[in-house]
């Protein structure tokens, strides 16, 4: 971690490196990648067998593929009451926030013309939940929930297992979500299994979810045949403090996103000096006592910068110009300040908002867009789950009356055939 001064000569160069952070270099993957997929194309099940044996390192049948019943009521044995109750709260939070979301139809007539637009949901939705390792139960929730709400027919979800066997949260979340049909594949494999199909999973309309470098490439190679939410960077926060907040919340907060991955990213930008150096010793205090010390030490010595800014006006300019994927406003006025705020995947205000009651609770989607992307893109939610088709339709009146008009734009661009199609109607409609 550094502590880098507005006058100090490098604050532009490092505040240059985080503006300018890229995503993960997929390309150095991308043979390997390419290669699963044609194989996953034409082999279908046998190559996600192989795969599996190949990369995970367990044995698994084509009837094994998908979770029973049995496996997800024995999952219940080993899920206590308290994280079921934890996990159904969650997911109420989650549907509740959505179905503010709510995506309708509309069309309004006007002189003969009736236009307007069609909202139906997707058929066939599948999220990538990974696994083995770890166990992302949230990201079942937060995956999941929003296609149902969308109307989505029918949502698969893939998991990778460890020995064959799925995390026994990951099951009940997804359960407790919804979700239609489960399989136990991961990797680059799973996501050419939903894209392209298979015998035993089906082919989906559009794939969601989180992944290592392998997975994020697979989504970004099979995008057009199916849709995609997004290809994600490593997870980042940004605090903007001043001198009301308190040094321990604010580095429970940055250590919160260092334990992620050593390539997180947390980043403080405060107008209090003597914070900063608090923070500092706060970092050094607390992360003795977590479990992930390696991991969290990685991502602080690479990646965590706190930053000294001269006003909080300052602060909320870089702020902007990072569009972090989660931002905290750790500071007396957090609504005046938001209101300033153009880029940002999720906003927390205040003092008692911390990242967490977004990762897992609030209701809000924390599937956000990372490396800059909130600069043009929005988190994960029901839009995302939904197809709109416009429809349009004239009366011979209102076709007579624009038809000169058209037949103009048609001859701007060469295509007599656009005009033509406009002119035997009108001769038609004269000529009755």
């Amino acid at each position: 971690m550094k502590i880098i001064k507005h006058f100090d000569l490098d604050f532009e160069s490092n505040l240059r490196a985080v503006v300018g952070r890229a995503d993960l270099d997929l390309v150095v993957h991308d043979a390997t990648v390419r290669e699963i997929l044609k194989q996953i194309k034409e082999s279908g099940d046998s190559a996600l067998l192989e795969y599996t044996r190949r990369f995970d390192q367990y044995e698994l049948s084509a009837e094994k593929i998908r979770v029973t019943r049995g496996e997800i009521d024995e999952a219940h044995n080993h899920v206590s009451d308290e994280e079921v109750d934890a996990l159904r709260q969650a997911a109420k939070n989650i549907r509740e926030f959505h179905e503010h979301q709510d995506q309708q139809s509309w069309e309004y007539e006007k002189n003969g013309v009736l236009l307007g637009q069609s909202v139906r949901p997707l058929e066939i939705a599948g999220i990538y939940v990974p696994g083995g390792k770890a166990s992302y139960p949230s990201s079942v929730l937060m995956n999941a929930i929003p296609a149902k709400v969308a109307g989505v027919e029918k949502v698969v979800m893939c998991s990778p297992a460890s020995k064959g066997q799925c995390s026994p949260h990951v099951l009940v979340a997804a359960e407790i979500a919804g979700v239609d049909s489960i399989f136990k594949v991961g990797g680059a494999q799973a996501i050419g299994a939903m894209a392209y199909g298979t015998d035993t999973i089906p082919k989906v309309d559009k794939i969601v979810g989180p992944g290592n470098i392998f997975v994020a490439l697979a989504k970004r190679m099979v995008f057009g045949l199916v849709d995609i939410d997004m290809i994600a960077g490593p997870s980042e926060i940004l605090i903007v403090a001043d001198d009301s907040a308190r040094a321990d919340f604010i580095a429970a907060d940055l250590l919160s996103q260092a334990e992620h991955d050593e390539q997180a990213v947390p980043i403080l930008v405060t107008c209090s000096e003597k914070l900063a150096q608090d923070v500092v010793k706060e970092l050094e205090k607390q992360v003795s006592r977590l479990n992930r010390q390696e991991i969290i030490k990685k991502s602080l010595s690479d990646q965590c910068r706190l930053f000294v800014v001269e006003s909080l006006e300052k602060a909320i300019k870089i702020a902007n110009d990072i569009a972090p994927e989660h931002l905290e406003l750790a500071v007396k006025e957090p609504r005046a300040c938001a209101e300033q705020i153009k880029n940002a995947g999720a906003i927390f205000l205040g003092h008692y908002t911390p990242e967490a009651v977004g990762d897992y609770f609030a209701g809000p989607n924390h599937v956000l867009p990372t490396s800059g992307t909130a600069r043009f893109s929005s988190p994960l939610g029901v839009y995302d789950f939904v197809k709109r088709t416009s429809i349009m339709s004239y009366s011979p009146e209102a076709l007579e009356k624009a038809a000169p008009l058209i037949r103009v734009l048609a001859g701007m661009e060469h295509l007599d055939a656009h005009a033509n199609a406009v002119e035997l109607r009108t001769k038609k409609i004269i000529n009755d």
